[in-house]
């Protein structure tokens, strides 16, 4: 376990910065003064966080082409395989589980804990599907206390994550009839 410092008062945004994919698959944004890197191997996305030397605390996005378009109709199927992803994590706890529905655009969200590194880590996990594409939304504290003090800033990163709108043009199910009747 990683010894952090004590934590007192709440972080300070000292300016905030866009990020945007290279492909124009999303952005967000985030405090300016976090580090950010490619995620490691092969995953294509981003990962941001306060302290480059602790990156266990992090927002983070991966995006995946599953080939094949997601709509409304696969929620159950996605919600089982989310779970049981998640169900894998040693000493899971699931906080809280929703699922929304934008469209033909899937959004399942959970926030947990789970073990690891000899530490409690929290999360709060989006797994959103537009059209083809996956996108994996984390916030992650190291402990459950830099969950909390992180979370302003991990909170104002999910808030501000925005797809183009391209894609909720191509999830719209008015949009694909109106293609298929002219």
């Amino acid at each position: 376990m990683r010894e952090r410092p004590e934590r007192t008062g709440r972080p300070r945004f000292t300016g905030v910065t866009t990020y945007t994919d290279r492909l124009g698959r999303y952005e967000f944004r985030h405090p300016s003064s976090w580090f950010r890197a490619e995620l490691d191997g092969e995953r294509d996305g981003v990962i941001v966080g306060p302290d480059r030397d602790d990156e266990a605390t992090h927002f983070a996005v991966a995006v995946t082409d599953l080939g094949v378009a997601v709509t409304a109709d696969d929620l159950a199927v996605l919600r089982e395989g989310f779970d049981h992803g998640i169900a894998e994590l040693a000493d899971v706890s699931i906080e809280n589980s929703r699922d929304d529905l934008y469209n033909d655009i899937v959004k399942l969200e959970r926030t947990l804990t789970f073990s690891g590194e000899g530490e409690t880590h929290k999360r709060r996990v989006w797994s959103m599907y537009a059209d083809h594409w996956q996108f994996t939304v984390v916030y992650q504290g190291a402990s459950v206390e830099e969950f909390a003090y992180w979370l302003p800033m991990g909170n104002y990163c999910f808030t501000s994550f925005n797809l183009p709108l391209s894609l909720w043009f191509a999830t719209d199910p008015a949009m694909r009839l109106s293609e298929r009747t002219s």
